[in-house]
């Protein structure tokens, strides 16, 4: 029976973990924002007020005219001039222009074209001309407002802020506060079940002990059994370990609460550490629950290596509170912490030790017949066609996760919407896997010289993986420009592989080479369309010598890390580096002169390949098969 989930706080309410002692209560400013900005008006109003009674009747503007006027009658006791701006005082008041009141300081401006000998009548009238200002334009006091308003209004913002924040997680609570994490909700739609999750049947047995604790906890603790605090679920992305996860929850009918890794991050140090705590108290609240964490690696790598910044790392502060929270189960509380991973090989010890994530499971991509059984589960609410073969698209579709066959179903229901069909038929299937597997066609309008070449180049690639024995079959060419590639050969196995022998890697490699290789045996020059095959044998090859023992001359041993591995792989000495690198290029070497020969052999099969893909443009695996003059499934291994 589940647990009810307790009404949904409001922001307004505390949250603390359960038992702590509530917050001191925090006195709100008054008004709000409201009163913030009615305060800033107000001094700005007041400080214009000031600024217009000390300013006031300090200085009369007059005319140049009246000036001179002044200065005839010897009413002008000193000025002081800047240009020609002048402010002065006089003898005595005189009437304003305007006629209110009388004035005896004034400024004015004198004409540039006046030609008036100013210099010589101010001396006759015994003027005292300063170098310093006669007017005062603003009075101390005023300057003084001038200078401290703005100071005192953002004291004024400060001092108010600082008593809003005060009582509470200061001013770092106050920057990563979040909402209370509330479980997943499951009402508005259909729960998720192990009914919609296929194709990892494994997986789903683990994980079924997991739901059995969950509904009847008393049966483990009458003979004394505890259920693992965590299980990590680790694999490739798009392998369905949220989709795991949720099933648990829905098999179980338990509240699920789902975090990413990253939400814990904050740049103060202390708020993921504050988040988790209050995370874990919140499902201890609902028990039994099940706490998902999607990505730990992003918090639970290992500590102490090149990117940790130290014990003060917001990270490792993070993940020392998950730890510590995972120490604190005693196996009654009923809640189970799953998290999942791409990364498993870089999590720190601590983490997977048991006790904590003692549960280890992979997720690895499906079988054909789980691809099969996914693609069933995908399409149940697609119309499909009668003639719609599943069995036959989970057969070509070797690697695919659920994600990409869930991706694929989704492209296949666009193209026929766009068709304006009634129902997905198998073209709508085959040209979706194209899609997603070759890239959207690219409208792009060759020359009839680099057709011919693109022609040539597919041709090697897909003639050479018809002639090496256990290579993979051709299943489609075509030398429409898709994504960034002008020409595509696509080859899938017939089943699935687990592992690969040495002659098979070396027809890989023949066969990636055989676009290069048709270049050279056709036109004597290679162009830059190779790239990206050449990135794929110099992969093989380094594998073969540095990581699968391939090689006599570097031994038994791994010295190149796989890409999983990255920063974290192993450090060999550089002279098994260079063993490593000369062996890769022997191994490459000797596979393009294979290829060199095999087309010059078979140059008519070559030839005859490249002129029927240059007139359909696209052949089918029979087509391609046949315009070769290879027979099917002659060069299989036995």
């Amino acid at each position: 029976m589940s647990t009810p989930v307790p009404p949904r706080q409001t922001p307004e309410q505390p949250w603390r973990s359960e038992g702590a002692p509530p917050p001191p209560h925090r006195r709100k400013m008054p008004g709000g924002w409201g009163g913030l900005v009615l305060t800033a008006l107000v001094v700005f109003l007041l400080s214009d007020l000031l600024l217009s009674f000390f300013g006031a009747g300090r200085s009369t503007t007059i005319s140049y005219t009246e000036f001179d006027r002044q200065l005839a009658q010897g009413n002008i006791t000193k000025i002081y001039s800047k240009g020609d701006s002048i402010e002065g005082t006089l003898k005595s008041a005189a009437p304003k222009p305007e006629g209110k009141g009388n004035y005896t300081e004034f400024t004015t401006q004198r004409p540039s074209f006046a030609d008036d000998r100013l210099w010589a009548t101010l001396q006759q009238q015994n003027v005292t001309v300063t170098a310093e200002p006669v007017v005062q334009q603003r009075s101390f006091l005023a300057n003084l407002l001038i200078s401290l308003a703005p100071m005192l209004l953002l004291v004024l913002v400060w001092v108010l802020l600082a008593r809003r924040m005060a009582g509470g997680l200061g001013a770092a609570g106050a920057l990563g506060r979040k909402a209370p994490p509330k479980p997943v909700d499951t009402t508005a739609g259909k729960r998720t079940t192990f009914a919609d999750v296929a194709g990892i049947d494994e997986v789903e047995a683990e994980l079924t002990e997991v739901v059995d604790f969950l509904k009847n906890p008393q049966a483990y603790r009458r003979l004394g059994a505890k259920m693992p605090r965590g299980v990590l679920l680790s694999g490739p992305p798009g392998t369905g370990k949220t989709l795991l996860a949720r099933a648990v929850a829905g098999e179980a009918d338990v509240p699920f609460f789902s975090a990413s890794a990253s939400e814990f991050i904050e740049m103060i140090v202390g708020v993921g550490a504050s988040r988790v705590r209050e995370l874990f108290a919140e499902a201890r609240k609902v028990a039994p629950a099940i706490i998902f964490i999607d990505e730990i690696d992003t918090i639970g790598r290992q500590r102490g290596g090149s990117g940790s910044m130290g014990g003060h790392d917001e990270r490792e502060q993070t993940l020392n509170q998950i730890l510590t929270e995972m120490d604190g189960f005693t196996g009654s509380e009923g809640v189970i912490v799953i998290a999942a991973t791409n990364r498993a090989e870089i999590l720190d010890p601590a983490l997977l030790r048991p006790g904590r994530f003692d549960r280890r499971i992979t997720v690895s991509p499906p079988d054909r017949g789980g691809r099969e059984a996914i693609l069933r589960i995908h399409t149940r609410d697609v119309p499909l066609s009668p003639r719609s073969d599943l069995g036959q698209l989970a057969k070509v579709t070797p690697g695919m996760t659920g994600a990409d066959l869930a991706n694929l179903v989704n492209e296949a229901a666009l193209l026929a919407v766009k068709r304006k069909e009634d129902s997905v038929g198998p073209n709508d299937l085959s040209d979706a896997l194209e899609k997603v597997q070759l890239g959207a066609v690219r409208p792009l309008v060759m020359p009839q010289s680099e057709r011919e070449r693109t022609a040539y180049h597919e041709s090697g690639h897909a003639l050479l993986g018809m002639l090496q024995p256990g290579a993979d079959p051709v299943r489609k060419i075509t030398i429409v420009p898709r994504g960034r590639a002008l020409g595509v050969t696509l080859s899938t196995p017939e089943t699935d592989r687990y592992s690969y022998t040495e002659p098979y890697l070396r027809g890989r490699i023949i066969g990636a080479l055989g676009g290069m290789a048709a270049e050279q045996v056709v036109y004597g020059v290679v162009t830059t369309g190779s790239e990206s095959d050449l990135e794929q044998v110099t992969n093989i090859a380094r594998g073969m010598a540095g990581r699968w023992g391939m090689s006599e001359r570097v031994g038994r041993l791994t010295a190149v890390p796989n890409d999983a591995q990255g920063a974290y792989g192993l450090s060999a000495a550089p002279t098994t580096l260079d063993a490593v690198d000369q062996e890769a290029r022997r191994i490459v070497s000797e596979c393009y002169e294979d290829a060199i020969r095999q087309l010059t052999e078979h140059r008519a099969k070559l030839d005859a390949l490249a002129g029927a893909l240059l007139e359909a443009e696209t052949l089918d695996e029979e087509a391609a098969y046949r315009a070769a003059g290879v027979p099917r499934g002659e060069h299989e291994l036995p």
